[in-house]
């Protein structure tokens, strides 16, 4: 990805803030009782982290699918994020897609609500990440 140092840090800081407004809906969704689009803000909070990372790295982020396979390729791989953070990035796209195309799936509560919490943490790991790693 070639773009000037200062672009890149202002790209890297909007994909943190997206991440981090997308995020906080989940709170009000959950509230509600709104489970398929939980998965959906929980997935694209995510997705933005990682893209946050990619970005910073310099890596391309083009799709989703992109974004997941290098994700993979450059962080699980090598040790810098978990198998169990892959995995779970990959289950979190999955139920995205799934909730958001499927009209025979319905996210339900039990399958939704456990996903809060290691969502915050991937974000929370992303971000320092990208503190120490600049």
């Amino acid at each position: 990805m070639s773009l000037k140092e200062e672009d890149r840090r202002i790209l890297v800081e909007l994909e943190l803030e997206k991440a981090d407004k997308t995020f906080k809906q989940v709170a009000v969704l959950q509230r509600e009782g709104y489970w398929d689009t939980m998965a959906n803000r929980l997935y694209y909070s995510l997705f933005h982290a990682v893209s946050a990372l990619l970005i910073n790295d310099q890596r391309e982020v083009g799709s989703h699918k992109g974004a997941a396979i290098r994700f993979h390729q450059y962080y699980v791989k090598t040790g810098l994020f978990s198998e169990e953070e892959g995995s779970f990035y990959s289950q979190m796209e999955t139920l995205r897609e799934k909730s958001d195309y499927n009209c025979f799936f319905n996210v339900t509560e039990a399958d939704i609500v456990s996903k809060v919490a290691p969502t915050s943490s991937f974000i929370e790991k992303v971000k320092r990440y990208i503190v120490d790693n600049n």
